[in-house]
């Protein structure tokens, strides 16, 4: 062999074709060093075995056992009519429990001669159930033994076996077998970390934490080498945020302090309560960033109805005192329509600029969406170029070409994990210089999740609730355990219409249409809903069902996304206006819709939404002064995981601690951005709740050292690594975040 491959050479030539093909395509791994950081699920110690007991239905799983029976048996069957079919079973057990193997036909003799009683093996297989028991037909095995030379007793015996993550195609032990032929390419792989860092924090080496990971004799190998692993992974994300933070810093930006006298003055005084001790504060932080000369990037965090819109509106307007113009963009139309008649309601003549009987300092607010009539959007369009309209509300129609602004000075994103980079950096070109930005969103994010996602924004939070905002009860209603539960929760719907209130119900589908039964499957696969084949509930059936029948009498209305952008503003423009008693709705309300009327919702097929989607969707009733009612129906048996989501919705009001639960409960993939939760998640051994610690300190020692040395000139394995990420995830993290 020549020298030894580099990091960088590909699978193809080192491991074969066949085997190179599969790991590229099943696993996405192509280069040695791909294959290196394909770690171990976990480990299995020699004389210690899996517990038999505990194994999952349908899944592939890798276990250690002791062959206790084997038995062939003859039978005749169409293709060996004359009883010369044989199939092999064979018990395995490891003390906990047992399990039953199969082999059928010409498969049978190899394991028929090697499966002898008392031999030890790695099988691995589909968990099935065949007569009530569990069983692996034809699974694949690798006996445990120290004759094979390159299995010496030595390397075998006492030490830990790694389990990798596997795929049908490939067993374990094979991958295994591959990093054991890469594994001497690990001495040359560059480190990342700086070596006072290391040496600092007390972490072995890079080819160390390597070696430890994928051939460990103790555990506390693997947890030195997970130690060292879960560093390289915190600080690289967290140097590239840092970086991005240095640029950003570094641009210019035109500094905007609000006149003394001025239009924000005017609208403070119009205002009939007071500010809350929390949007002061996070209003100073916001002031203070926008009178400085580089551009402000924050993240505002605040609950539903906790006032982040009239924070936003107060910067909007500061920009607009000190000459420049703002911009706030939706993620959708109906979105930006109700952004833009909260703005001009709360702003009254203030946002009449130009026009007869505007006040003084007024400005022009203008609407622009994509489905706007040619000579409205032209005007707007005007406006804005003219410098006429001080603030403009839209989708994404607003980053086109085509708009121009005469001085644009600040962005508002409203729900920014909708909103890519890409976007952010197309609407910075719109201004002479680039302008501030504030991103709001209403999930509640952990600290940590906040460092890692939106790593390169500063976090301002609103954690109080206004005063005059009422608490929400939450209740679960168990549809099919109890169904009357459900009969009195549409009795409490015409309760709180006939004290003078509104409700929702809320449907995960529209049911008008042919794909959205598919789309409903591949929605939840999971094995909770196998259970119960039905689609879920849309709106236009309940809608129908209601009107005819609980809710007769009274005046229902559905919404839903497919409506025509005219349709569904008419049908808010009732539903707020107090001329509907109760609207059927798809997850369209789940932001930005503000009826303080509406005291009740009740939502079908809670099971079906996650954590903070509820969250985000009860946000909407107990707006006013009256109490809110919440109904979570579901159909879910009560020890399903399903219903303890939804008991822990009831039992908190509390964002942040939801978004806990919601984390713990998924796969972190989820919650950093889709796109991150295919196969090969860049946090391999990080956990974004568990490892907060580690995640806060690489924060701090990420941006000491890329204020030291901003283009990292000492350092060619961190930019060596830095490359790699913001390849690999250039579309999966920085666009997102």
């Amino acid at each position: 062999m020549d020298a030894v491959p580099a990091l960088e050479e590909p699978l193809m030539k080192v491991l074969g074709p066949a085997t190179a093909k599969v790991m590229a395509e099943h696993l996405g791994l192509h280069t040695v060093g791909d294959l290196l950081h394909h770690y171990p699920r976990r480990y299995e110690e020699r004389g210690q075995l899996t517990h038999l007991a505990d194994l999952p239905m349908d899944e592939h799983v890798t276990v250690v056992a002791m062959v206790a029976d084997a038995r062939l048996h003859t039978f005749a069957s169409a293709k060996a009519p004359r009883g010369k079919g044989q199939r092999l079973e064979v018990t395995i057990t490891d003390g906990s429990g047992r399990l039953q193997l199969v082999f059928f036909g010409n498969g049978v003799h190899k394991p028929h001669k090697e499966l002898l009683p008392g031999t030890r093996a790695m099988f691995a297989g589909k968990v099935s159930v065949f007569n009530r028991r569990l069983q692996l037909a034809h699974p694949a095995y690798e006996l445990l033994r120290g004759d094979d030379p390159a299995e010496s007793v030595e390397s075998w015996a006492g030490a830990l076996i790694p389990l990798y993550p596997a795929t049908a195609k490939l067993e374990s032990w094979k991958i295994g077998k591959a990093v054991q032929t890469v594994l001497p390419s690990a001495q040359e792989a560059l480190d990342p970390l700086p070596p006072t860092l290391r040496e600092g924090r007390g972490l072995v080496s890079l080819p160390e934490a390597l070696l430890k990971i994928h051939r460990p004799h103790t555990k506390a190998d693997v947890e030195a080498a997970r130690d060292r692993l879960k560093w390289d992974e915190a600080f690289v994300l967290q140097v590239a945020l840092a970086r991005r933070r240095h640029a950003d810093a570094l641009l210019p930006a035109a500094a905007r302090e609000p006149a003394p006298d001025g239009l924000l003055a005017a609208f403070d005084d119009r205002l009939p309560f007071t500010l809350t001790e929390g949007q002061r504060k996070v209003s100073k932080e916001i002031f203070d960033d926008l009178a400085t000369e580089h551009p402000m990037h924050r993240l505002l965090q605040g609950e539903v109805g906790s006032g982040k819109t009239l924070v936003a509106l107060r910067a909007m307007l500061a920009v607009v005192d000190a000459g420049g113009q703002a911009a706030m963009l939706a993620p959708t139309e109906v979105l930006a329509q109700q952004h833009h008649r909260s703005v001009t309601e709360m702003m009254g003549e203030l946002a009449e600029g130009g026009m007869l009987g505007g006040a003084e300092h007024a400005t022009k607010v203008v609407l622009l969406t994509g489905s706007m009539g040619t000579a409205a959007r032209r005007q707007a369009m005007l406006d804005l170029v003219t410098g006429e309209a001080g603030i403009v509300i839209g989708t994404h129609a607003l980053i086109e070409d085509k708009v121009q602004f005469h001085d644009l000075g600040l962005v508002v994103v409203d729900e920014q994990h909708r909103f890519g980079v890409e976007q952010r950096d197309a609407l910075r070109g719109k201004g002479k210089q680039p302008p501030h930005l504030l991103v709001m969103t209403a999930t509640p994010i952990p600290r940590t999740v906040a460092m890692t996602v939106f790593g390169d924004l500063e976090t301002s939070v609103l954690d109080q609730l206004p005063a005059g905002r009422s608490p929400i009860a939450t209740h679960v209603v168990p549809a099919a355990d109890k169904p009357h539960f459900l009969a009195r929760a549409w009795e409490r719907v015409r309760e709180e219409v006939e004290g003078g209130h509104q409700a929702y119900v809320v449907c995960p589908r529209i049911g008008d249409d042919v794909d959205e039964a598919a789309d409903a499957k591949k929605a939840r696969k999971s094995a909770e809903d196998e259970a119960e084949k039905r689609p879920p509930l849309a709106v236009l059936d309940i809608a129908d069902h209601l009107a005819k029948g609980p809710l007769g009498g009274l005046r229902v209305e559905v919404l839903h996304g497919r409506m025509h952008p005219d349709d569904k503003d008419a049908v808010m423009r009732r539903f707020a206006a107090g001329d509907t008693d109760v609207l059927v709705a798809t997850t369209v309300i789940e932001v930005g819709v503000n009826v303080p009327n509406a005291t009740a919702m009740v939502i079908m097929d809670a099971d079906r939404f996650g954590v903070s989607q509820l969250h985000q969707l009860r946000g909407r009733v107990g707006r006013g002064s009256a109490p809110g009612l919440c109904l979570l129906v579901t159909e879910m048996p009560e020890a399903s995981a399903a219903r303890q989501r939804l008991t822990a919705v009831a039992s908190t009001l509390d964002g942040f601690e939801l978004s806990r639960i919601d984390l713990e409960q998924r796969r972190e993939g989820d919650v950093l951005g889709q796109a991150q939760s295919g196969a090969r998640s860049s946090l391999r051994v990080l956990a974004v709740i568990d490892d907060e610690e580690i995640i806060a300190q690489a924060r701090g020692e990420a941006t000491a050292l890329v204020a030291r040395d901003p283009e990292l000139t000492g350092l060619p394995g961190l930019r060596t690594a830095l490359d790699a990420l913001l390849d690999e995830e250039r579309e999966q993290y920085l666009e997102k975040g």
